[in-house]
């Protein structure tokens, strides 16, 4: 009986989906049998030559898939130091240049594998749909993570800040202690450690206040009615003339700022480097407070006049 018969006879008797199982079991079972019966039908000496053939045959292949690996891992190592030197040319920060090369490293060692399984004979589909869902369960499970690592990247690549800055984001202040492939630590003024993951801090707002060579400062000194608004300004001009911290470029300031309930509120704005911002802040508070008493200057505070009528009614 042929296949056709066979597949005919089978369909009359059970469903389409049913014979078709059958007539691919039964098709397996005649090609085992079909096997078999040739090799039974073979001499010693052609299943010799046969089996010597089939192993030269592997033995070519083996040749080739070692040619393969040796010839791969030489490029690979070419290729990693390559990419070792763009990046290290561009200066990327030491912690994505790590990640970049084992990233590279890894993928590059994966292909070769696939390329040496193929060479072999052994169907990649397999591994290759593996790998797949590999990712795809891997990226599922680690969605909040790997937005973390990609806020990394991105924060590591275009530097909004670097170590050592000073910076406002999230709700948190400090000075950029480290910053890491998935967080960012910053240590605070008062000595804490915050924690922040990179995924927030690539899609916020941050102030940087370590991204400019030089800061402006602004104070607001308030002086009594009646005081000279000269003798202040004078007083206030030569404390900053005196400070050699203070830029000559962009020139300072000193203007009437308002006229408020119960003082005469001035304004000073000056131009420092970045780093001495907080220490001329401080200073210049402490020279005022000092010397604006010595120049007949009064600090005023709020007050209420009250009159009583003793009249009577």
């Amino acid at each position: 009986m042929t296949q056709g018969d066979l597949t005919s006879a089978l369909t009359a008797g059970l469903g389409t989906k049913e014979a078709a199982t059958a007539v691919a079991d039964t098709t397996k079972t005649h090609t085992f049998y079909d096997m078999l019966s040739s090799a039974s039908d073979m001499s010693f000496q052609q299943l010799l030559e046969q089996s010597i053939s089939g192993l030269i045959h592997l033995s070519i292949k083996i040749a080739i898939a070692c040619i393969i690996f040796f010839v791969g891992k030489w490029i690979l190592k070419k290729l990693y130091n390559l990419l070792y030197t763009i990046l290290v040319k561009r200066n990327v920060e030491p912690s994505l240049r790590s990640f970049l090369l084992s990233l590279t490293r890894i993928t590059l060692t994966l292909i070769l594998i696939v390329i040496i399984i193929g060479v072999l004979g052994i169907n990649t589909t397999s591994f290759v749909a593996l790998f797949a869902s590999a990712g795809i369960a891997i990226g599922m499970a680690l969605s909040g993570t790997l937005q973390n690592f990609a806020g990394g990247v991105m924060i590591l690549l275009f530097k909004p800040y670097r170590v050592g800055d000073y910076i406002v984001a999230q709700g948190y202040e400090g000075t950029v202690k480290e910053i890491q492939i998935f967080n960012t630590i910053l240590n605070t003024p008062d000595n804490k450690t915050i924690i922040i993951p990179n995924g927030g801090l690539s899609t916020g707002s941050i102030n940087n206040f370590s991204k400019e060579a030089t800061r402006r400062l602004e104070w607001k000194y308030g002086i009594a009615y009646g005081d000279s608004f000269d003798t202040a300004k004078a007083v206030l001009t030569k404390m900053l003339q005196e400070d050699a911290r203070i830029l000559k470029t962009p020139a300072f300031s000193i203007n009437l700022s308002s006229l408020d309930d119960s003082a005469v509120t001035l304004v000073v704005r000056a131009w420092v480097k970045s780093g001495d911002y907080w220490n001329v802040f401080f200073d210049m508070n402490e020279k005022v407070y000092k010397e604006f008493g010595q120049h007949g200057l009064n600090f005023p505070f709020p007050q209420m006049d009250v009159h009583l009528d003793h009249t009577n009614n």
